[in-house]
């Protein structure tokens, strides 16, 4: 009797053992990736370039547990503030360096981490970064000096200590004109660094131009037009506050009126319920920039953008 209790209670694990095996072998195979399969990239850029910037940036953190790729201004004042409230969420955060050459606010300017007489070309008459890309473009930059200052940012944000995966472009400046975008992918190889966009991702930003008080919608309505394989969202966030309430923003087109409002919106819409609840409904996959750059490798990067394209 006592050997056929036994007996049968080892078949019974046995059973078990199978079935949890089957279940967890489908479970598996239900999330294997395919060639349907799609990405999202959550991106914040503008890491750095101000307090309230940042205290945007830190709440967005501090709110949610979504993977977030954060670009940093290494030329702004406050980038120091940002890399230390990046190192408290290493888990949480891809790290990159948002290149920048431009500086568009009216009266709040920054100006070369090489130092202006290192880049005359790269500054105007103030010795601060032009407004507009229009503007740096007419002044017929110098290609070495445009090195000589991607490199220093490239290297204040390796001094920085945190894990630098990548590198996009504030305005786009760097990446629009193929003299110099030949100068990024030369220091991203050299470098090692991925580029945003070179791994045939789809961008989205539908929140950008949206009313402060539509901009959830704008990202709901976003989750089912994602298209199968690599997403980004790039995103703006920021603090209604004074300081960002007096910036003007004088870039050529049409700029955005009341930045503090469209920030704080934009901050607002990606903690709510209404985002995190789509993004669960989606049938989408979350990702870092550096699981991109993980699973594709750098040698697979690809410049998504026209070869005659210039200024």
């Amino acid at each position: 009797m006592r050997t056929f209790i036994i007996s049968n209670l080892l078949t019974g694990i046995a059973i078990l053992g199978i079935a949890l095996s089957n279940a967890k072998g489908q479970t598996n195979k239900s999330t294997e990736p395919s060639s349907e399969t799609r990405y999202l990239v959550i991106r914040t850029d503008d890491a750095g370039m101000s307090h309230s910037v940042n205290m945007g940036l830190q709440k967005l953190l501090e709110s949610t547990d979504l993977p977030v790729s954060v670009s940093i201004m290494f030329p702004c004042p406050w980038y120091q503030e940002a890399v230390d409230i990046l190192k408290k969420h290493p888990k949480q955060v891809t790290a990159g360096i948002h290149l920048t050459v431009n500086s568009e606010w009216e009266y709040y300017r920054w100006g070369p981490v090489a130092g202006q007489q290192a880049v005359p070309s790269l500054v105007d008459s103030n010795g601060y970064f032009f407004h507009s890309a229009e503007d740096l473009y007419g002044n017929q930059p110098d290609l070495q000096e445009l090195e000589t200052e991607l490199r220093a940012q490239i290297e204040r944000a390796i001094a920085s200590d945190l894990d630098i995966q990548y590198m996009d472009a504030h305005m786009g400046t760097v990446f629009n004109e193929p003299k110099f975008r030949k100068v990024v992918e030369k220091l991203a190889n050299e470098y090692e660094l991925g580029l945003f966009g070179y791994f045939n991702e789809t961008s989205w930003s539908p929140q950008y131009r949206a009313e402060p008080n539509d901009k959830i919608d704008s990202l709901t309505t976003m989750i089912p037009k994602l298209k199968p394989g690599y997403n980004y969202l790039v995103s703006h966030v920021g603090i209604n506050n004074p300081e960002l309430a007096t910036m003007k923003d004088m870039n050529s087109g049409e700029p955005l009126a009341n930045m503090g409002a469209h920030r704080q919106g934009v901050l607002d819409a990606l903690i709510s319920p209404a985002f995190r609840q789509a993004l669960e409904e989606g049938n989408l996959r979350l990702v870092s920039f550096k699981e991109i750059i993980e699973r594709e490798g750098l040698d697979h990067m690809k410049s998504p953008f026209p070869k005659n394209q210039s200024y």
